[in-house]
């Protein structure tokens, strides 16, 4: 018996569990869009959010406010979180959260690696108005925006 390809579904789904601590951070397997829906509205585990800020150097970063910008949590309230890293995350936070690793596991498979794919985040992009990807994520019609200058990167149309 062959085995089935995996789609690009999978192979999303993949780096963004990955840039998340994988299953281990957690604490479940996640094969599916369903399974990644029920874990978000169960809220991801602290200790996903501390693995995806320790791994990305612009969120770690304290002179930059990109960790509110992309998973609309203020660096003090993260702080305070880190005190309790078991405690969930609230459903709107995991799924910015989840929203966020996701464009950046697309970026880096883009362009080759992480560094410039977190470069590419924090420079302003012409066909976004001259705006960093980074600061339109925190609203849904900014993160449609960047997803869809992405796929024109993806599939070459530049302009």
């Amino acid at each position: 018996m062959a085995l089935a390809e995996p789609t690009l579904d999978d192979i999303e789904l993949g780096r963004t569990v990955a840039l998340l601590g994988g299953r281990s951070t957690l604490r479940r397997p996640v094969r599916s869009r369903l399974e990644a829906h029920d874990l978000l509205r169960e809220g991801l585990p602290g200790h996903a959010l501390k693995h995806l800020v320790n791994s990305i150097g612009i969120l770690r970063a304290a002179r930059h406010d990109s960790l509110e910008k992309a998973v609309g949590i203020s660096l003090r309230t993260y702080q305070r979180r880190k005190e309790a890293p078991d405690r969930k995350l609230s459903p709107e936070q995991s799924g910015r959260a989840w929203k966020f690793a996701e464009i950046l596991g697309r970026v880096i498979a883009l362009l080759g690696s992480q560094a410039e794919a977190e470069d590419w985040l924090e420079r302003p992009a012409m066909a976004l108005d001259q705006r960093r990807p980074i600061d339109l994520l925190s609203t849904p019609a900014g993160v449609e925006s960047v997803e869809d200058h992405l796929t024109r990167l993806e599939y070459g149309v530049y302009a």
